[in-house]
């Protein structure tokens, strides 16, 4: 996981937790799809090798980590009918299995990446800085 040195293993299982109970909820058939939606987007971006703020810079790489995954997680429970996700996150801590690894979410980084490089160049172009 991304941000090993951050937490401790008690937190790490608990997010461990968490995620696989997302996991859990984006393939259940009673799940809504705001719900459904909001689980996939945090588990590609939890689950992806790459971060969408690289862990190298300074302060900024670290607090996508540690603000943007509970958001995440806090909007697709709140979202979510209580039950179903109670039911889900009974079902995440009783299981051994974990949440697979999302190349799906690399992908989606890189275009991320892609498409604000292409908006900076293009913007620099129009302001005339590149010529």
């Amino acid at each position: 996981m991304k941000f090993r040195s951050l937490f401790g293993a008690a937190n790490r299982a608990r997010l461990a937790v968490y995620l696989l109970a997302l996991w859990k909820l984006m393939k259940h058939p009673q799940t809504p799809r705001g719900p459904k939606l909001v689980a996939l987007v945090v588990l590609l971006y939890a689950l992806s090798p790459i971060d969408l703020i690289p862990d190298f810079i300074p302060v900024l790489g670290l607090l996508d980590d540690i603000i943007l995954l509970p958001l995440g997680i806090a909007l697709a429970v709140k979202m979510t009918p209580p039950g179903l996700w109670q039911a889900r996150l009974r079902e995440a801590e009783l299981s051994s299995e974990k949440a697979p690894r999302l190349i799906w979410g690399a992908v989606l980084v890189v275009a991320i990446w892609v498409l604000l490089l292409v908006g900076a160049v293009w913007a620099m172009v129009a302001a005339g800085w590149l010529g």
